[in-house]
């Protein structure tokens, strides 16, 4: 399990992609995400770019962590207590801290370009799976923003 802490300042997105290039991971379950924003930029169901201004609490985060990307879901709750949700983009800074714990499973996971969804879609491998195999199907950073 990978334990970190973030400082105010750093973008909750490029911080966890700097976490899995740094430790090469091949996979990732994020099961604890704490800590505070100053903003927080999410794409919304719709595929709409939402920017909340905080500061903000983040309530809930659950994710996974591929070879090719990074795929989190966040709420985050303002000073009333409002709660907003969407799909993590880059330009969410963070305000005092966030605190991670990341679970890394003995398999693989890799983002592949669906077609029908129009997004890069979880692919799960077995640590023994041949690299030409995920090597001949399309990356989905080929096509599209997160």
């Amino acid at each position: 399990m990978i334990v970190k802490r973030l400082i105010p300042g750093q973008d909750l997105k490029k911080a966890l992609e700097d976490i899995k290039d740094t430790n090469d991971l091949k996979s990732g379950i994020i099961i604890c995400m704490v800590g505070s924003l100053n903003h927080t930029v999410l794409r919304m169901a719709d595929g709409a770019k939402k920017i909340i201004n905080g500061p903000l609490e983040i309530v809930s985060a659950t994710g996974t962590i591929a070879t090719n990307g990074v795929h989190v879901h966040l709420a985050v709750s303002d000073a009333e207590g409002s709660v907003t949700g969407g799909h993590l983009m880059e330009g969410s800074l963070v305000h005092t801290t966030v605190e991670l714990c990341i679970l890394i499973p003995n398999v693989i996971f890799k983002r592949i370009w669906d077609l029908e969804t129009g997004y890069g879609e979880l692919h799960i491998l077995d640590q023994l799976d041949d690299q030409a195999v995920l090597d001949e199907k399309q990356d989905y950073n080929a096509g599209k923003d997160d």
